[in-house]
Formats: structure tokens, sequence, C-alpha cells
């Protein structure tokens, strides 16, 4: 990207963060961001934080009111967007939220997936961070539905998918609310949805911006941590106010090795884990280590590459879990239980065929191959459909 174009798109990200501010009642922005050199595509070009005076909990003119109590189901999806993340969290009586979007690959995915939910707005769309796997679909969203406030945190990116971004939140005149620790977005009183991360630091890492959010409903909790990695996890860890506890936890990255320590996992204890990943993905995501720290932990896991997308159901007192692969019906299908992490499972396959096995199967008669459940799926094996290997 040239340099002047560089510059442009930082001062959009300014002007629309600082219409959001303005739109909280406080001053908008001191000075523009520096534009990253040409030839850094990786790099975060962000303002420091401190630059928004906005206070923490102040909410935008735009929010939704404040209500006494709310009643229903709360349904959370975790859409299958391949490597990707995007999820959708359906309200009772406070609107749809969709928490990134996939890959521009999966912009048309998530808009079909909404509309099967019976969406026809969305109350809050979130970037959690300007990657293009969590970022792409988003102007396919904006161009479908209408959208009454966007949250995005203070950073932006070198590429021309955040660039169209930007471009088509200007054309649909909206303003950007900053994701910040601290700051609500959604208030009842037995309902808050607020964000954990990132804090008013700086980070060297753009997964680290991430937008971590959480949300409450009665005894029930969720914490949607994007890419955030060791550093936001720590400083989340030190907040008195705002514990990261929850019983469903969207584990960040995708599964990589940079993100949910065991010291992050034991505070937030969860009961349930979903990994959004893409099946044989060329990063090796869920790592072994990962899905070691959530068997010591006793935690059970949903995988978007397993299970296709994953729902969440709560009343506020009690959590349902289903899943729906394409082409199925919304099933309460099994969970993967992490008692055993998939690169310990043992299956067998052969020399010329396609399919994994269990011990014992009669397609092994001419040759058996031992190989971890986690390297054949890796690999292009599927299940065999005779012996149902372990899934």
């Amino acid at each position: 990207m040239r340099p002047l174009r560089l510059g442009l798109v930082a001062l959009v990200l300014l002007a629309l963060l600082a219409i959001g501010a303005a739109a909280c009642g406080s001053s908008p922005a001191s000075k523009p961001a520096t534009p990253a050199a040409p030839g850094t595509p990786a790099s975060p070009q962000a303002t420091s934080p401190s630059t928004l005076s906005t206070p923490p909990q102040a909410p935008p003119a735009t929010e939704q009111p404040k209500l006494s109590t709310v009643t229903g189901t709360l349904m959370v999806h975790f859409i299958d967007v391949g490597q990707g993340d995007s999820i959708l969290i359906q309200t009772p009586g406070l609107g749809n939220i969709l928490v990134d979007a996939g890959d521009s690959a999966h912009g048309p995915t998530v808009v079909s997936y909404l509309k099967g939910q019976g969406v026809s707005e969305l109350a809050w769309l979130i970037a959690t961070h300007p990657h293009e796997d969590h970022i792409g679909g988003m102007v396919k969203v904006l161009n479908s539905f209408p959208v009454k406030n966007l949250s995005m945190p203070r950073a932006s990116h070198t590429t021309r998918t955040y660039e169209n971004l930007l471009l088509a939140i200007k054309n649909k005149g909206l303003a950007v609310f900053e994701a910040k620790a601290g700051r609500s977005i959604l208030e009842a009183e037995n309902l808050r949805a607020y964000f954990m991360s990132p804090t008013t630091t700086s980070y060297d890492e753009l997964n680290d911006w991430s937008a971590v959010l959480k949300i409450q409903y009665g005894t029930t909790s969720f914490l949607f941590a994007g890419d955030a990695g060791a550093k936001p996890e720590g400083e989340m860890l030190l907040s008195s106010a705002r514990q990261p506890t929850a019983d469903v936890l969207k584990v960040g990255h995708h599964g990589s090795s940079h993100t949910t320590s065991l010291e992050f996992l034991k505070a937030v204890a969860p009961k349930y884990a979903v990994i959004s990943v893409g099946a044989g993905n060329s990063y090796g995501y869920p790592v072994k280590a990962l899905l070691d720290r959530l068997v010591a932990q006793k935690v059970t896991v949903y995988r978007t590459d397993l299970h296709g997308s994953v729902m969440v159901l709560s009343d506020g007192q009690a959590l349902t879990v289903k899943t729906q692969k394409p082409g199925q019906t919304t099933s309460t299908a099994p969970p993967l239980v992490a008692t055993t992490p998939l690169s310990s499972v043992t299956v067998y396959i052969t020399k010329t065929g396609s399919k994994y096995h269990a011990d014992g199967c009669r397609s092994l008669s001419q040759s058996k191959i031992p190989i971890s459940l986690q390297e054949a799926k890796a690999k292009g094996y599927g299940p065999c459909s005779l012996c149902k290997p372990p899934q």
C-alpha cells in the first residue's frame, strides 16, 4: 500500500473513533496515528488508547436503553467459517450481536447463517482485530443487514481488506465505539455484555489488540477471547474489577500455542471450550499442548472442524449445547470430551486407502499403519463407516 493510502486509512480510523467518542460526550482524539512504513503488512498501527478521554463505562448514544430484567433464552452460535472466527449472539430482548465474520470467502456463509436464524438487523457488530480471518466477511455483513452500533479496538492494519472495511463503515455513516477493557455495550439487571480487553497499554502483536467480550446472563457466563495472547491474558488476570471466570470459553487464536495458558485457563475455569478452527489447517491448530491443558482441567471441548457450527443456549441458569454440520439439522450431538487429546488417540490407515480405522477393522487385513487421530485428520483421512473409529 502506498504511504498516502496508509495515511488516509489511519485518518479514517481516527475520524470514526473520534465520532464514536463524541457520541459518548467526550472530546475527539487529539492527533492522527503515525502510518506504517510500506512493506510491513503485519505491523499494528495504533495511537495510544489514552488519546481517547471517554470514561470507561460510557455507552454510545445509540445504545439500547437499560432494562431492569430480561427473560428468555440467550443463544450463542459459534459459526463454522473454517480457519477463522464468527460468533452470533442472540440476546433476549437486547438484540443481536455479531463478533467477527470470518474471511472474505465465508462472508456469504455468515450472511446465510444469520438469515437462517431469523436475523434481520444487528444491534452490535464487533471486529475483534483487523486480521482477514476475522474481518474479511464484514463488508458483506454490512451490505446485508442494518447495523445500529459498531465496535473495534484502536488498532489498524495495512491490508486492502481492512481498508475496504473502513470505507464500508464510513459509507454506512457508522461511528466506531472503541473496544476497551471495562466498557459495556449492553446492560440489564441480569444481563451485561462488556469488554475485558484490550487495556490502555500498547501491544507489539496485532492479535493482542483483540477485543475480548464477556457476557454474563443470570448465573451463566461466556468469554470470547478473539486471538488474544499471553500479554492481554496476564492483564485480565491482574484486574480486580473484571474477573475472566466463565462457563463457556471461546479459546483464543484457534487453539494456538500462544494463548490459553494454564494460569488463564484455571482462572476462567470453563465447563465448555469452543475452538473455532479449520479442518486440516496448515498451522496444526489446535496444538497438543493446549489440548493437554484442557484435559488436565476436565473441560468439555467442541470444535468447529469436528462438530460444525456450535450453539450454546442459556436460560440464565443452565446451559444446553447443540451442534450442526453443513447439510444437517441441529442436534444435541455428543461433545468431544477432553479426556484424551486427539494426538494421543491411535487409529490406523492403509497404504492405499483414504479412511482411518479402529483396531480390528476388516479393512486392515492387507496393511495396518498406526497414526494419531490428529495427524490422520490433518492429512485428510476420513473415518471408516464400517468400524466407526473415534472422531
